[in-house]
């Protein structure tokens, strides 16, 4: 089995860390660059910058996030939230990205995953996925959870990686911030349904959610962010935690 990502998410507004409840209701939580460097030392695998208000933040704001947490980290950097085009993506990467995540343009025109697939390869393109419940089925959700398409989250994801997309970035947004526990149901489904890598985010509040969508969700990686933004837990503990029940993970 391969090693397990641990992901810390920074959903940035304004210049600053925030986090809310089903992708609402956002309060502070600090200083981008100040917790990526805490997690770089506690041996977080990766960090994701989420821009929640990218359409309402300039450009030159963003570009300057990106480049204070990439001073401080040794390690992947995904960078999502208003990249539309392929200048977006390229102003991201310049500004210190490894990584670009995609969800509403990509929706809109999934070629531009091929085209930046092509450009700087499947590794450095995440597809972002907004999911809710609706019966039995996961509906995509595009501008933050704010607009339902008719997609399915399986079949999405399965476009997408056709497309060229080389990790799925899922988020559950029945489960977002309420520290329940991710949606291993949505999770498992869609890492079944494609060949490449599933990052599970939403709802992360224990050691032993993590554990679970390893196992029953079949993740590839797990996202969190309030419970290491408010220091709940850390990630050595969590690492600790899921070496001691045979999941492997990443050690320093």
């Amino acid at each position: 089995m391969l090693s397990k990502r641990i992901i810390a998410c920074l959903d940035v507004r304004d210049g600053r860390v925030v986090k809310g409840v089903n992708f609402e209701g956002l309060r502070e939580a600090g200083d981008p660059a100040a917790l990526a460097a805490r997690y770089n030392r506690e041996g977080i695998d990766e960090v994701v910058i989420l821009d929640v208000t990218a359409t309402l933040e300039a450009r030159q704001a963003r570009a300057q996030t990106i480049r204070a947490v990439a001073r401080e980290i040794f390690l992947p950097l995904a960078v999502g939230g208003g990249i539309r085009t392929e200048d977006d993506a390229a102003a991201a990467i310049d500004a210190g990205a490894d990584k670009v995540s995609l969800n509403s343009a990509a929706i809109k025109d999934p070629s531009l995953i091929s085209r930046l697939a092509v450009r700087y390869g499947s590794q450095a393109v995440l597809v972002a996925i907004d999911a809710r419940r609706s019966g039995d089925r996961f509906d995509v959700y595009a501008r933050s959870g704010t607009d339902q398409t008719a997609l399915d989250a399986i079949g999405w994801a399965r476009e997408a990686a056709a497309c060229g997309a080389g990790e799925i970035l899922l988020t559950s947004i029945d489960r977002d911030g309420t520290k329940s526990g991710f949606d291993c149901e949505l999770t498992a489904a869609v890492s079944d349904a494609v060949p490449i890598p599933v990052i599970a985010s939403g709802g992360a509040g224990t050691f032993d959610h993590f554990a679970e969508v390893f196992t029953t969700g079949h993740a590839d990686a797990a996202l969190a962010a309030s419970i290491f933004h408010f220091n709940e837990h850390s990630v050595s503990q969590l690492k600790e935690f899921l070496t001691a029940r045979g999941i492997p993970v990443r050690l320093r």
